[in-house]
């Protein structure tokens, strides 16, 4: 049977929890999308064992909530490579793909609140301000005005009338 998506289970502290789901309020609900979204963005950063001791200090903080996400398959599919760096640098050895999604999920969530969600509306190709506002309230209109904007690495765009 092949599985377009794979189910995996995730340790993340309440403040990490609170602010996935604030962050997938602001694109359309979806925990798991918002996750994945997360995941594409910090995996690349870690593409050698000297970026496995971020992802080490991650997972010794407690972490007491699970959290199950779905995922695309190819996107778990790199967990398992993921999971052996971490492995080869010191990290557990069992359940080396959860593990690596828990760092790898924890770290990206690690960042400024402002700066992720206006990452996610850059990726879902909107101007950030409904995303923005929905983590941190009054932080829209800065970005609809566009103050500010150069900190979320957004440039204006002036249409031609």
């Amino acid at each position: 049977m092949d599985c377009d998506e794979v189910m995996l289970t995730v340790r993340i502290t309440a403040a990490e929890r609170a602010l996935l789901r604030d962050l997938a309020r602001g694109h359309g609900g979806d925990v798991s999308e918002v996750a994945v979204d997360g995941l594409l963005e910090v995996i690349p950063a870690l593409h050698d064992d000297a970026c496995g001791l971020p992802l080490l200090r991650v997972l010794a903080r407690p972490a007491p909530f699970a959290l199950t996400l779905w995922l695309p398959a190819p996107v778990a599919d790199l967990l398992p490579l993921l999971g052996e760096r971490l492995v080869r640098t010191g990290g557990p050895a069992a359940g080396p793909a959860s593990a690596a999604l828990s760092a790898a999920l924890r770290l990206w969530l690690a960042g400024d609140r402002v700066v992720l969600a206006a990452g996610l509306a850059r990726l879902h190709g909107g101007c950030g301000a409904g995303a923005v506002e929905a983590v941190r309230p009054g932080a829209g209109a800065a970005v609809r005005s566009g103050v500010g904007g150069e900190a979320f690495g957004v440039e204006p765009v002036k249409a031609a009338a």
